[in-house]
């Protein structure tokens, strides 16, 4: 039986999933593993291993794990190891075109491209409430995400927040990467159309900063798109955990409580009521937006904040 000699590279769990697909593949055969750095993270800074490196060290991966700062001295590295494919799922880093012509370099994005080329495409499909999103193989070339079309898998992503998706995506990344390299020599490529692209940017903090200016729908999109990070949060740090959105005529201020009871508190927007169920303060644990209301003595009539 052949074995297909991988190079794989990738960084968050999203990339643990196809990585450990391709783990327990009989066909194939992983000679090299390369991550991001250990970063120091959280307000203690501890020094933590990117989720595919814990992954690879916990399941006994007997292959070398690289963390390079620069991916251009790994080059004649990569290239003795003699690879078949380079599977690249979420790395976090581009690769020079030294690289690219070592092997196939097969990338896993999360989108149906040529849209939403960039870092964060998952969010930016739940931002602009897609009906479908999905999974593209490219074979990677210089431009960003501008590489041939393998194949894709898609789904159905309406009202998913991103951590599901992430995981429903990696899934299915999973299975067409096996496909993909089991019969790459019979696949047509595809070239991508430009005029159609669009390009993402990577997700920051600050983009989860919401307030009551917004519609229903934007509130909504927003906590979907940003669960769990950088979740949503108002301008003085409340983060917004949990709610729901009614549509609605009103002709009071935005944010202003209007109904308060034990499950919610009704709080106008743009079009309606924004029902919140828990809250979390900064540096405090999360509570029912009941309980955080009575403790701020706020009543009906008054600014939520």
């Amino acid at each position: 039986m052949k074995k297909y000699r991988i190079v794989f590279m990738g960084t968050p769990s999203y990339a643990t999933t196809i990585f450990e697909s391709l783990l327990n593949a009989q066909d194939v055969e992983i000679c090299a593993l390369f991550t991001q750095p250990d970063k120091k993270v959280g307000r203690g800074q501890i020094l933590s291993s990117p989720h595919v490196k814990q992954f690879a060290l916990n399941s006994g991966f007997k292959s070398d794990i690289l963390q390079p700062e620069n991916i251009k001295e790994s080059r004649e590295y990569i290239a003795s190891l003699k690879p078949d494919f380079i599977i690249v799922a979420a790395y976090g880093k581009i690769l020079p075109e030294n690289i690219l012509q070592i092997a196939p370099c097969i990338n896993l994005h999360a989108s149906l491209l040529p849209k939403y080329r960039g870092a964060s495409p998952i969010q930016q499909s739940i931002l602009n409430d897609d009906e479908y999103g999905g999974v593209s193989a490219m074979k990677m070339a210089a431009g960003l995400d501008t590489g041939d079309m393998l194949g894709f898998s898609y789904v159905k992503i309406k009202n998913l927040n991103a951590d599901t998706l992430f995981d429903l995506l990696s899934k299915k990344a999973a299975k067409l990467t096996l496909k993909i390299i089991r019969s790459y020599e019979n696949i047509l490529h595809i070239k991508q159309i430009s005029a159609l692209s669009s390009k993402t940017s990577k997700i920051i903090k600050e983009d989860g900063e919401i307030n009551f200016n917004l519609t229903c729908k934007e509130l909504k999109q927003k906590l979907l798109a940003f669960t769990p990070w950088p979740g949503v949060f108002l301008p003085n740090g409340l983060k917004l955990k949990s709610f729901e959105c009614e549509k609605a005529n009103h002709n009071n201020n935005r944010g202003i409580i209007v109904r308060i009871n034990q499950k919610q508190v009704f709080v106008t927007c743009a079009d309606g009521y924004v029902k919140l169920s828990r809250v979390a303060a900064v540096s405090k644990q999360e509570t029912d937006a009941f309980s955080y209301v009575n403790g701020k003595r706020v009543k009906v009539g008054d600014t939520f904040c």
